[in-house]
């Protein structure tokens, strides 16, 4: 358990909101602990059923969401809450990294750590996924213009605005992504017609510490493929390159 530190006293609205679900009470009552030492308002639930009724009651900032539990799995919990949010949402699993990583990434976590972890990187990786979430609409506008967020990129009717993290098909309809996704469609927009590796995408991206072996890079694109292209099995916007990684083809202009 990591030690408290002293800090300024907040109010309890102002803090960032956890749900964290996970059938194993002294699991669960451990977890709540380390992360209301570490200045987070936390919410506990023992199965998905609970969780649905507190999302909807209270909506948290976050969810930390383990992958067995009693009623339904988290996968299926997974991607009912992206059917209806954007709600980052972190996947903790037993059952190792592999096919049971990318399957939490296909249902549309923003992250994935197995077990056992190391309860500090398990802090610092919530906390990332939340900077990551929450950097548009938090940030004073001066900053964000200092980053050049302020941008909106336009290829083939599309329309890809940085500063409100929105994607607008050439039909004027929005289109929903995860963070994960928005930051990686991103990092493809802004380097057009130039081969990014995997290793490239997750420093662009911020991503979650992966390497150029990690899968969870092709789970995003693939699933971005499918939300902008006319055909996901023969994608015009974003080229796979051999042994190389991605490239985005189309023309970019700003407005």
């Amino acid at each position: 358990m990591l030690a408290m530190q002293a800090k300024s006293v907040q109010p309890i609205g102002q803090l960032p909101h956890l749900l964290i679900v996970d059938d194993d009470r002294e699991h669960r009552l451990l977890l709540g602990r380390l992360f209301g030492e570490q200045g987070f308002r936390v919410s506990l639930a023992p199965d998905g059923l609970t969780m649905m009724k507190m999302l909807h009651a209270s909506p948290p900032d976050l969810v930390i969401l383990d992958l067995m539990l009693p009623d339904e799995d988290g996968l299926s919990l997974c991607r009912r809450i992206r059917a209806e949010s954007d709600l980052p949402i972190i996947m903790l699993s037993a059952l190792g990294r592999g096919p049971h990583k990318l399957a939490g990434f296909d249902m549309g976590a923003d992250d994935y750590i197995a077990k056992p972890f190391e309860t500090a990187e398990l802090v610092a990786r919530t906390k990332a996924v939340l900077r990551r979430a929450r950097r548009a609409g938090e940030e004073p506008p001066a900053a964000m213009a200092r980053k050049g967020a302020k941008r909106v990129y336009l290829f083939e009717g599309w329309r890809v605005d940085a500063a409100r993290r929105e994607v607008i098909s050439p039909q004027g309809v929005l289109i929903t992504l995860t963070s994960g996704e928005t930051d990686l469609l991103l990092a493809l927009v802004e380097h057009p017609q130039t081969v990014l590796t995997r290793d490239h995408l997750v420093e662009l991206t911020r991503n979650r510490g992966g390497d150029g072996n990690d899968r969870s890079v092709d789970i995003l694109v693939s699933r971005i493929r499918r939300k902008i292209e006319q055909n996901p099995r023969a994608p015009r916007f974003i080229k796979t390159v051999r042994s190389g990684g991605y490239l985005f083809a189309p023309n970019v202009t700003l407005e």
